[in-house]
């Protein structure tokens, strides 16, 4: 019977992140009309178990719940990116501050490794070889890293659910702003060895805010 069960959540928590990946990456885009018995076929599970799993995403607020009329995509909009830019800068500037003073060795070796790891995936967003998928990993690693000796495993998930639902806007207007964005995170990890949170802060909302006005720009969104 605990083998069924576990099974189960194995292959709830598979569908999810797949359906959730492909949200995220514009495979099932806004208000795209999320029909059961075809996702049955595309992810291979129950329609109670695709239930459960798009009643987790609308908590997330990538899905909406329509009632008798099911679910969709959650839109996107101008104004939602803003809201979610603020409420990233604001959770990642504090977490950021409290990493930075409890930074330590470890907590620098982490840094440090994701920050290699986005560098390389950012030399070549420019190029044929761009790979949307691991940019997104690695940039959200790299912040991660930056915030994860804070001491708040919730504020972490907090920051972490917000990053994907942003990250959103970004794959979707596929806003890569060329060679700022490198530079930016050079200068994080820079701030982070020397323990500026003061600087840190500032390169962040610059980050952060351009960011925003160049997806807004570039992308089709009112």
């Amino acid at each position: 019977m605990l083998s069924r069960l576990e099974e189960a959540a194995t292959v709830s928590d598979d569908g999810y992140r797949r359906i959730r990946t492909d949200i995220i990456f514009g495979k099932l885009p806004p208000e795209h009309k999320l029909r059961l018995e075809a996702m049955r076929e595309d992810y291979r599970v129950s329609v109670s178990t695709l239930r459960e799993i798009l009643s987790r995403l609308s908590a997330d607020g990538l899905v909406l719940a329509e009632g008798r009329r099911g679910f969709e995509v959650a839109p996107v909009s101008a104004q939602d990116l803003k809201g979610l830019a603020e409420l990233r800068l604001l959770l990642e500037s504090h977490a950021m501050e409290q990493s930075f003073t409890n930074g330590d060795m470890e907590w620098e070796g982490r840094v440090v490794s994701a920050h290699h790891k986005l560098a390389a995936t950012e030399r070549a967003m420019s190029t044929k070889k761009a790979n949307h998928q691991l940019w997104k990993r690695y940039d959200g690693e790299f912040h991660q890293a930056l915030i994860s000796n804070c001491g708040s495993r919730p504020l972490m998930e907090a920051h972490a659910a917000v990053f994907d639902k942003y990250f959103r806007y970004l794959i979707l207007a596929l806003s890569y702003r060329g060679d700022v964005v490198p530079r930016q995170h050079q200068q994080l990890l820079d701030c982070a060895l020397k323990r500026d949170a003061a600087r840190a802060k500032t390169i962040l909302t610059a980050h952060i805010n351009e960011c925003v006005d160049h997806t807004l720009t570039t992308g089709s969104l009112r």
